[in-house]
């Protein structure tokens, strides 16, 4: 999720876990914990971006790095705060469970995070819900402002981080139903237009979780195209992308190639534009692709031009958004 969102929900989790004892404090320790596996992103400062890409949401966000930071933290409190009536132990459970969830909540995105490093490279990720949901993060977000807002032992505190905390859940619990519905209508859709394909996912469009886009294909390449929880025909419209694996050829002995091909799972396809030859993840979208069937994705990797890659995986994502394409959107929401 986005570095709001995380601030917001360890907020509501300090409150909770000893909001009468040490105040608002214990909401900045919430949110420090809950924000910690993000202090990855000091990489960027010497990495180059393919590094970097692997290295994001990778060791910060494993089982291993929360068991070695969760003492860390703990002792720091416990030895702050004295003298206080909170046992190391507890001190323990809260930072555990507040940076667990951290990592947990990020597995829901499309870009995936390493639980098992550095034992294991590979990348969880469940697809459910955007990285930036505002309908996700805006019950934490109005918790936050009230706990912020409220006095030290006002009543009220108790209903309002249970409203962050417990709307939050709800509504990540009605992405999962939706990602099984989706799942479920796509596998049939495939069946029926019969497209084979060796791997599929599906994760929802920008900003909600009602219109999913859907991938499915092989090592020769990949249809692309979108379905919406109200569509009432078992259809979609499909655009297919070769992946053009021959136009790695010249290339393919270069570390940055491995690591974007790691990288994106095998879901990617690969292109020239005029002399400038591009990897493209799909998994991160189409820039307007319900409007815009052929529209460029939002992830493209200039091969030729390494220098000209920053912020690659949300290039673009809404620089061609404007009235109509919102509109577009709602509409294709509705279903067909």
């Amino acid at each position: 999720m986005d570095s709001l969102t995380h601030i917001a929900l360890g907020a509501c989790m300090g409150e909770a876990f000893a909001g009468r004892t040490l105040g608002k404090k214990a909401m900045v320790w919430g949110a420090l914990a809950q924000s910690i596996p993000d202090i990855d992103f000091i990489a960027s400062f010497w990495m180059d971006t393919s590094s970097n890409l692997l290295a994001h949401r990778g060791f910060t966000h494993s089982f291993l790095f929360c068991f070695l930071i969760t003492p860390v933290f703990a002792l720091l409190a416990e030895r702050w705060h004295r003298p206080h009536n909170v046992r190391l132990g507890h001190w323990l459970l809260f930072f555990g469970g507040v940076i667990f969830i951290h990592i947990f909540i990020d597995a829901f995105n499309n870009y995936g995070v390493g639980w098992l490093e550095p034992f294991s490279h590979r990348r969880i990720s469940f697809n459910a819900i955007y990285v930036a949901d505002p309908f996700f993060s805006a019950w934490p977000g109005i918790a936050f402002a009230a706990l912020i807002m409220l006095r030290k032992k006002v009543p009220k505190r108790r209903f309002w981080w249970r409203f962050g905390l417990g709307f939050s859940f709800l509504y990540l619990v009605y992405c999962l139903i939706n990602k099984g519905r989706i799942d479920n209508d796509v596998k049939d859709i495939l069946q029926k237009q019969q497209i084979s394909y060796t791997r599929y996912f599906t994760t929802p469009a920008p900003l909600q979780n009602w219109l999913w886009y859907v991938v499915a294909g092989n090592d020769s390449g990949y249809y692309v195209g979108f379905r919406s929880l109200f569509d009432s025909r078992k259809k979609i419209s499909f655009e297919y992308f070769p992946r053009n694996d021959l136009l790695l050829e010249p290339v393919s002995d270069h570390e940055d190639v491995q690591k974007l091909i790691r990288f994106s799972q095998n879901f990617y396809t690969v292109d020239k534009w005029n002399d400038t030859l591009v990897f493209n993840d799909l998994r991160f979208g189409q820039i307007i692709g319900w409007k815009e069937p052929r529209e460029k994705f939002v992830f493209h990797y200039y091969l030729d031009h390494p220098e000209d890659n920053e912020l690659v995986v949300q290039r673009g994502r809404f620089a061609k958004w404007d009235w109509d394409v919102v509109k577009a959107m709602m509409s294709r929401i509705k279903g067909n």
